[in-house]
């Protein structure tokens, strides 16, 4: 597979070839420029995954790079780095279409964790958006796939919420596609044209998430060594998205419940209230109003987030969907992937129509897209499908043709089994500990106890890369 590709423009040398050394050593395949005038002129012969540019050099400055490449290459993310953090420099950055932005000084490790982020959520290939519009008209809504009666209703409470401004609480099983939910309201809204911002309330501390919420005032805490500007004033005039809002700490709650009731923020060591236009949009796989029951989440706050809920069902609760997704995902990776492949074999896809997905959508699209990387021939066949149903006696990708005829031959088939089973346990394990830690690889490796290096080698045998979905 191919590495992703950067482009590295800031016209103070340390920083580009610093940033150069770093994101090397992370595998990515990287390009610098010293200004605006010759990235532009790079970016008319080459395409990179993700651009990162500092907001201001000398004669062309970070905002006009911004505007060329919206022209040049539309679906190409930028990433702003900005040694002078202000509300104006940040809006303007957002409105502009930058993924992200972050504040000089800067944590290296930061900025690979918001690089790795943005590429994993970035649109498909111009051919891919192709396919996906096309399976959208037939099959689904903006980016969702499925015309069950279950989704139906989705798109309806979609397109009814996104007219207004209450706030909405997204729930659903892991998978489901809650973002895709959230993009869909403010695609949808009046906001269309202002930033969509999302924020993961899983992957930070308590009080990063607070500061990374509402901002800070320079020397508020031990580190801030200057002011931020807080999400939910970057936001403004959009939407913020609050993903996994179950994980937020019960005195950050109350913070934003008054954020939400007033509509006014006060950065962590500040003593002004700043005033915020945004469509809040939450999230969460959990059950808040059994938490608030139990006390780990605010009655109040619950009642607050909860003014029109969108439920998202499980992929199990809409099979007719299931054969749709396949075919939009075996025509998006064959193209990406470059292989032509034109068909599934019966028995495969029997296999998967009846498949429970406790990963849901996110799940199958995993499984096709490691099908279509294993498949040596044209038609994908039950060796390239690397699962099975837990109540099954084994699993699909070893199909019992016939009896063992002697002691050996059944001796084989179980160790064939046990090792597929083995490395299907410790892709669970691996996958889930990813997901928990926001895919940061040092994170995970230290919650479930395992050297960076071993747990490392256990992805690369598995097949298993640093970013969401892969």
């Amino acid at each position: 597979m191919p590495h992703d590709r950067l482009l590295i423009i800031d016209d103070e040398a340390v920083i580009r070839e610093g940033l150069k050394r770093i994101f090397e050593r992370e595998s990515y395949e990287v390009e610098i420029c010293s200004g605006g005038y010759g990235a532009i002129e790079l970016l008319h012969t080459r395409e990179f995954d993700l651009i990162i540019t500092d907001l201001k050099m000398p004669g062309m400055g970070g905002i006009e790079v911004l505007k060329s490449v919206r022209t040049l290459h539309p679906h190409t993310p930028v990433v702003m780095i900005t040694g002078f953090a202000s509300v104006d420099t940040a809006v303007e950055a957002m409105k502009n279409g930058a993924a992200d932005y972050i504040t000089k000084p800067f944590d290296p490790g930061q900025l690979v964790e918001k690089v790795r982020t943005v590429i994993a959520r970035r649109p498909s290939t111009p051919e891919d958006l192709v396919v996906a519009e096309e399976m959208s008209r037939h099959h689904g809504f903006h980016q969702f796939i499925g015309e069950s009666k279950e989704m139906q209703k989705v798109y309806h409470r979609i397109t009814l919420v996104a007219a207004t401004n209450s706030t909405v609480l997204i729930t659903g099983e892991s998978g489901t596609g809650k973002e895709l939910a959230a993009r869909a309201i403010h695609d949808n809204s009046p906001r269309k044209d202002k930033p969509f911002v999302a924020v993961d309330c899983s992957s930070l501390a308590e009080t990063l998430l607070e500061s990374e919420l509402f901002g800070h005032v320079k020397g508020s805490f031990t580190g801030a060594i200057q002011s931020k500007t807080g999400l939910f004033k970057i936001a403004d005039g959009g939407t913020l998205f609050l993903d996994e809002v179950s994980n937020i700490s019960l005195s950050t709650q109350a913070k934003l419940l008054r954020a939400i009731q007033e509509r006014k923020i006060t950065p962590i060591g500040g003593t002004q209230l700043v005033p915020v236009d945004i469509h809040l949009v939450a999230a969460t796989n959990k059950n808040l109003k059994n938490m608030s029951h139990e006390g780990t989440f605010r009655e109040d706050l619950f009642f607050r987030l909860n003014i029109i809920p969108i439920e998202l069902p499980p992929l199990r609760d809409r099979p007719t969907d299931i054969p749709i997704l396949i075919r939009h995902f075996l025509a998006k990776y064959t193209g990406e992937i470059g292989k032509k492949i034109t068909a599934i074999a019966p028995d495969v896809m029997s296999f998967l129509e009846k498949y429970a997905y406790p990963g849901n959508v996110r799940e199958l699209e995993n499984i096709i897209e490691r099908a279509v990387v294993l498949a040596e021939g044209d038609v994908i066949r039950n060796e390239d499908i690397e699962l099975w149903d837990s109540s099954e006696d084994v699993p699909p990708n070893v199909l019992i043709e016939r009896i063992p005829l002697n002691a050996e031959e059944l001796k084989e088939m179980k160790r064939t089994i046990r090792e597929h089973a083995m490395d299907a346990l410790e892709s669970l394990f691996v996958r889930n500990a990813l997901e928990r830690n926001g895919w940061n690889v040092t994170k995970a490796a230290e919650e479930t106890g395992i050297l960076r290096p071993n747990f490392q080698a256990m992805m690369k045998k598995l097949g298993i890369s640093g970013r969401s979905g892969h």
